[in-house]
């Protein structure tokens, strides 16, 4: 394997060797705290534009596998690791980890301290950073790091460009794609639902024209103050039909009504995160994957209320409308991987879809 390396905008250099894709690459520099699902990490397009940092030191031990994707084409930049496993064996098996990452064209390094840079990003913050094959030029990318900012517009190359269904027989969900997993589409399936998967540039005539029972607005990367339109969206669309918001679904619907959101210090990312819902002081266990969150102090009281927290920072993790049929959530609770301590919440929404068709009967 050759050397490659990891600079920081900060100056550090990490030297470790070389897997996946031969090339180089620049990105936010994040990492994640599961112990498992590390393809479902890898094809998550909420990680869109990021080097993703693997805290477990081990990873690639039981290969990749067709079924686990959750996306076709994923947007991450890069992957680091402290070892990728040598001989990886499984029976759903179908590839190697870095066979999958050089047949996407995205490098890889292992074999460096990630603990030590785990809590370099904990106490300094996100970092960007490049995956280079020399350090000879560090302090030329280091000043190009330091000087260049993320990326804007990252949702509209990850969301679709057409719309299409994911057929069912029962309840008619319009599904706003704001970097989608497919494992959202998968609970829905299990509840037998007919979907229509929008682009995020979808207007409220054009989600209304399709008559949907229930709107859900989806995960994905980037800075939710970008979805001007997508708020707009959703103001209209939430007066006239149920609606479900997950991650920047769950962002998206704070600003449409009136919210704000900011940038955190290195967000929330793996599948351990307690949470708790302020109504019962119940705690679930959490799938998380998200640079930005709701801010408390900015949460209307009169259309708003906070309905689940984040245990370890009391970060707002749920949002529900007072007046309307409307709920958000920041984790994920199709959970993949993850415990499904949340899935319920799937459930909710159908109900909730259910109860407003039922007023609509006898209306």
């Amino acid at each position: 394997m050759s050397k490659k390396y990891l600079i920081l905008e900060d100056g550090s250099i990490y030297e470790g060797e070389s897997f996946g894709a031969n090339t180089e690459t620049v990105g936010e520099v994040v990492f994640t705290t599961g112990m498992t699902g590390y393809q479902e990490a890898i094809t998550d397009q909420s990680y869109a534009d990021q080097i993703l940092v693997f805290t477990n030191p081990l990873i690639g031990n039981y290969g990749i596998t067709l079924a686990d994707y959750e996306s076709l084409e994923p947007g991450i930049k890069g992957v680091i690791c402290h070892q990728v496993a040598r001989h990886p064996t499984n029976w759903r098996m179908q590839t190697t980890l870095p066979k999958f990452l050089e047949h996407l064209n995205i490098p890889g390094i292992q074999g460096i301290d990630t603990r030590e840079l785990v809590k370099k990003l904990r106490v300094h913050g996100t970092l960007r950073g490049k995956i280079a094959a020399s350090k000879d030029d560090a302090e030329k990318i280091t000043a190009d790091l330091k000087q260049k900012q993320v990326t804007k517009g990252v949702i509209s190359r990850v969301s679709t460009k057409t719309p299409y269904p994911v057929p069912g027989s029962k309840r008619n969900i319009v599904v706003i794609d704001f970097g989608i997993k497919h494992s959202i589409l998968r609970e829905l399936a299990k509840r037998d639902c007919n979907c229509i998967v929008l682009p995020y540039t979808a207007t409220a005539k054009q989600v209304l024209g399709l008559h949907p029972d229930g709107v859900l607005l989806s995960n994905g990367p980037g800075d939710p103050e970008e979805m001007i339109e997508a708020t707009k969206m959703v103001r209209k669309v939430e007066k006239h039909v149920p609606l479900m918001g997950i991650c920047m679904g769950h962002q998206v619907f704070a600003l449409a009504n009136g919210a704000k959101t900011y940038k955190m210090k290195f967000g929330h990312r793996g599948f351990n995160h307690p949470v708790r819902e302020i109504a019962t002081g119940n705690i679930g266990f959490t799938s998380q994957n998200h640079g930005y969150a709701v801010a408390a102090d900015s949460v209307d009281k009169d259309n708003l209320m906070i309905t689940h927290v984040e245990v370890n920072d009391g970060t707002v993790e749920g949002l529900r409308h007072k007046k309307y049929p409307a709920f958000s959530v920041q984790f994920h609770p199709d959970a993949t991987p993850g415990p499904h301590d949340e899935d319920s919440l799937f459930d909710d929404f159908m109900s909730m879809i259910d109860q407003r068709k039922e007023e609509k009967r006898h209306a």
